[in-house]
């Protein structure tokens, strides 16, 4: 798991993984590894056998405080349900106006020149520009913000810190912290409409949460909301790209989308792993992972699954085994969402999000195409997306007439 080889391209490894060692433990970390769809499915969905304890150590001292991955019971309903409405009914349809807005704005330079990659002009920019939509901070303090939660997020999804990179990380959040502090002020006496307003003023047994609970909650819906779509949009269209049978049909039929958007998630996730640990002893595949051990569920692996999809390895919107209506819903079969009680709280949102950028980006981008000399890469073991994607296209000039 930390050779280059696997770095490189994961994937390569998956089938060999499910086959040989479907429990493969790496000492180097101490930590387990699961490959197969159905063991990965028991340990996201029994969260008495297989907890979230690790993430004391793991997202704690970047998140400030317990996050909602860290919660059971009457406190995770509460709690995430104040999170679900800032991302749901009447506050979603005002974020997808702020998405398209966002998205537009964003891309219009570039529309003129033909050129963009997708990643670094357009998906990290907008990525963070819609989670401080969500949570009601300024935008123009999106790159101040986006250098710490870079450093938040590497705390959470590295398997291996350096004391150096270990002191960054916690001087990221600290300082995402002393910057969040004024506005959770601020909300609790003047709250608006806002995520951020909603957590101030939401009460858990008839109490407010603190600062310290709010500041964790912030955190982790900036993180939830900024990391995977940025990776998602850019995936979605390097596989369009790569068919462009499937492009001409998503093109005519938009009502495609979505499935495209689902099977990129399946084919593809931007979590690669989500760990957990052992209650007590658990048996995988005939081998026994000792209590108290980290596992890693490894959710690229378990969605190229035989025994969970038919042809796994071959990207296609019009797989049967998908069911785009519930690939954004607990009951999806892929698991790039997670799944069980903490299966990500942003799913709706995410959908929305991604389909409204797409809709948008897919009449611009005309006869879109990878620039001449570019190389695709991919880098992330936690999570996992294209370290760039330069993309030529049709220019637009003016009020959307194209030359040529």
């Amino acid at each position: 798991m930390l050779s280059d080889e696997f770095a490189a391209a994961p994937e390569h490894f998956y089938a060999r993984l499910r086959e040989r060692t479907p429990v493969h433990y790496e000492p180097a970390i101490d930590s387990y590894f699961l490959s197969r769809h159905q063991d990965v499915k028991r340990v996201l969905t029994d969260h008495d056998a297989f907890t979230t304890e690790m993430f004391q150590v793991r997202a704690e001292p970047v998140m400030r405080g317990r996050v909602l991955a860290q919660m059971t019971g009457a406190e995770h309903t509460a709690k995430r349900k104040i999170v679900v409405r800032g991302f749901t009914g009447s506050a979603l349809q005002d974020q997808i106006r702020a998405i398209h807005t966002n998205a537009a704005e964003l891309m219009a330079p570039f529309l003129p020149q033909g050129r963009v990659d997708l990643v670094n002009d357009f998906g990290k920019p907008f990525a963070v520009h819609a989670a401080l939509d969500v949570l009601g901070l300024d935008r123009a303090d999106w790159q101040q913000v986006a250098g710490w939660h870079a450093g938040v997020a590497e705390f959470v999804t590295s398997l291996a810190l350096t004391p150096e990179r270990r002191r960054h990380c916690l001087d990221c959040a600290e300082r995402l912290d002393a910057y969040l502090a004024p506005v959770i002020r601020q909300r609790r006496s003047r709250p608006g409409e806002d995520l951020i307003s909603k957590l101030c003023t939401a009460e858990f047994d008839g109490v407010t949460m603190s600062d310290r609970d709010v500041t964790a909650l912030i955190i982790n819906v900036l993180i939830a909301a900024a990391e995977p779509a940025d990776k998602t949009i850019a995936l979605l269209f390097k596989h369009l790209i790569d068919h462009p049978e499937q492009m001409a049909q998503v093109r005519r039929d938009p009502d495609l989308l979505a499935a495209a958007i689902a099977e990129t998630l399946r084919f593809t996730p931007p979590v690669q792993l989500i760990p957990r640990q052992t209650q007590e002893s658990a048996v995988f595949a005939g081998t026994t992972v000792p209590a108290g051990a980290t596992v890693f569920c490894m959710i690229g692996a378990a969605n190229r699954d035989p025994d969970a999809f038919a042809d796994p390895d071959t990207f296609d919107i019009h797989r049967a085994d998908l069911g785009t209506a519930r690939s954004f819903t607990a009951a999806a079969q892929h698991l790039a969402f997670g799944a069980g009680l903490h299966q990500c709280v942003g799913a709706a949102f995410a959908r929305a999000e991604i389909e409204t950028v797409a809709a948008l980006l897919l009449p611009l981008l005309d006869e879109v195409r990878y620039s001449p000399g570019f190389r695709y890469r991919e880098t992330g073991l936690y999570t996992r997306g294209p370290v760039s994607l330069s993309l030529d296209f049709t220019p637009v000039h003016g009020s959307g007439t194209r030359r040529g």
